[in-house]
């Protein structure tokens, strides 16, 4: 029977796919966590509070549910990580490393833990990125993201704890607000283009970037957590994409349902760090090794959002 931790589930990605776990394995076998006890799903189904850097405490929750996987989903993201470097380093890596610890010595079956096309800098080729290249990245959150995969690797060789990951693009979702990620305008621009606002956005004209309708994030994950351990054959993080566009293309996916909807244009930090990454991304490994397919694509994305925030919004 799998028991299942989320660490970091009030999180965007970390809020759909506690649930979506729930439906698979159970309520009873899914357990919430996140450092605070301010979101629904502290009230709905088991919730543990954890602060993933506390060793002990999250050993107590592994032990009390007899935990057989854990999706280790805690994080600092680029923009913040820009703002609070020490944090995202010691956040990002000593949370895993806890995880990654807890894993060999209590032998769990898998662990989860998330990497980002962050880990890509400016000299690695931006159109269709493949799964092994340059990576040199320019953020705390890239830099941390780096390193946790080689940390993932370490561990799978060395002590045989089997953790996967997958290198996000941009996620786009509207259950959640965003985190603190410089793809974060392609989720808020929904929300004000519902609301009948403008939209500034914090990027440049002609800035495409990878991107993935969390649907699909949290399908492809479950699909990779699920696939035959004989068929992982990446044991840094997989390369995973769905689509690119940039801020022009969305507005005119968004016009077709708000032909009034308008963006401007505002550029600050975050620009600098989105140009450091790909404009695509190539992630046929993840396609060959456990059948990654999409099934969002930018129209498609923009029509379920509009359709659900007008219900939510109104």
């Amino acid at each position: 029977m799998n028991k299942i931790l989320v660490i970091g589930a009030f999180g965007q990605l970390g809020s759909e796919l506690t649930l979506e776990l729930r439906k698979i394995y159970g309520d009873s076998n899914v357990i919430a966590s996140d450092i605070s006890e301010n979101h629904p799903l502290a009230h709905e189904g088991l919730f543990e509070r954890i602060d993933v850097l506390d060793y002990q405490r999250l050993e107590e929750v592994v032990d009390k549910y007899e935990i057989t996987q854990i999706y280790n989903l805690a994080a600092i993201l680029s923009s913040v990580g820009e703002s609070k470097p020490k944090l995202a380093w010691d956040l990002n890596m000593g949370g895993l490393m806890n995880v990654l610890e807890i894993a060999r010595i209590k032998k769990l079956d898998k662990i989860y833990w998330p990497s980002s096309m962050a880990v890509f800098g400016p000299d690695t080729p931006k159109a269709n990125t493949p799964q092994d290249t340059v990576t040199n990245p320019t953020t705390m959150y890239g830099i941390s993201k780096l390193a946790g995969e080689r940390l993932c690797e370490y561990y799978y060789n060395k002590f045989g704890v089997d953790v996967r990951s997958i290198r996000y693009p941009g996620l786009i979702g509207y259950k959640a607000m965003p985190g603190g990620g410089t793809t974060d305008y392609a989720v808020d621009i929904y929300f004000k283009a519902v609301k009948g606002e403008a939209f500034d956005c914090f990027l440049s004209k002609g800035e495409p970037l990878p991107m993935m309708y969390m649907n699909d994030a949290v399908r492809g994950t479950i699909e990779l957590m699920e696939a035959p351990a004989k068929n992982i054959t990446i044991r840094t993080s997989y390369n995973m994409s769905a689509m690119s566009f940039d801020p022009e293309e969305i507005e005119a996916s968004i016009q077709r349902h708000y032909p009034d909807f308008k963006i401007g244009y505002a550029p600050d930090h975050r620009q600098d760090i989105a140009a450091s990454w790909p404009d695509s991304i190539d992630d046929q490994v993840a396609r060959r090794d456990w059948a990654w397919k999409e099934e969002f694509d930018l129209n498609a994305m923009s029509d379920d959002i509009l359709l659900n925030l007008a219900k939510i919004l109104k």
